[in-house]
């Protein structure tokens, strides 16, 4: 059983599982998460935050290492924060990285005058993002298609080995959620921008077989 770290959501692994995939956000990064600043600070945030690796007081909890621990293959994007957290995660595991799996991209809107947490600068920005500005960035449309390719993906290999896990990216893992649930997937857990944050997406099909 998993007793999700991040709320009272609970994975029975049974038995015989239904063909699952296991969307599993990144350790928190070595990088300070709330600084105050500017536009053109967090333009600068955003890079610096693109870069940063896993803190090494990051682990990832006991219950969610048993859910992986059977695995022999998981994926990560090719973001250092998310690669090295696969690897603390499933040291056992075979890991793919792609940038295929990175997150969906913020812009750095220019607000003059305007100083705020970084937390609520992403808020701002990915308001905005949806609201058509993102210029000179992957937009909406375009994540979403990445999305889908994602999803494609974790299910062959879901198909293939019983089980698939991918450790990416808060947003982009929600938006490969939609993707999921869209093909007859359900869920449990909830989507959230907590640190090793995991929902676990089963094949309705195949679980009502089981």
């Amino acid at each position: 059983m998993f007793a999700g770290p991040f709320g009272k959501t609970q994975f029975v692994l049974k038995e015989n599982p239904a063909m699952r995939i296991v969307l599993i956000r990144h350790g928190q990064p070595q990088i300070a998460l709330s600084p105050r600043t500017g536009h053109a600070g967090f333009t600068d945030y955003i890079d610096d935050y693109e870069e940063a690796g896993l803190a090494p007081s990051s682990l990832p909890p006991e219950e969610l290492r048993d859910l992986v621990r059977e695995l022999k293959h998981v994926f990560s994007s090719d973001r250092p924060r998310s690669r090295q957290s696969a690897e603390k995660l499933a040291p056992h595991a075979v890991l793919t990285v792609d940038p295929l799996f990175a997150e969906a991209p913020l812009p750095s809107p220019r607000l003059p005058f305007l100083r705020m947490e970084v937390p609520k600068w992403a808020v701002v920005s990915r308001i905005l993002w949806h609201a058509g500005f993102h210029a000179d960035i992957e937009s909406p449309l375009q994540a979403r298609a990445r999305a889908a390719k994602a999803a494609d993906i974790l299910i062959a290999r879901a198909r293939e080995l019983g089980a698939s896990a991918l450790i990416a990216h808060g947003y982009f893992n929600w938006m490969i959620g939609r993707q999921l649930r869209k093909r007859g997937f359900a869920r449990t857990g909830i989507h959230q921008a907590r640190y090793w944050n995991t929902v676990v997406y089963e094949d309705k099909n195949d679980r009502d077989k089981s």
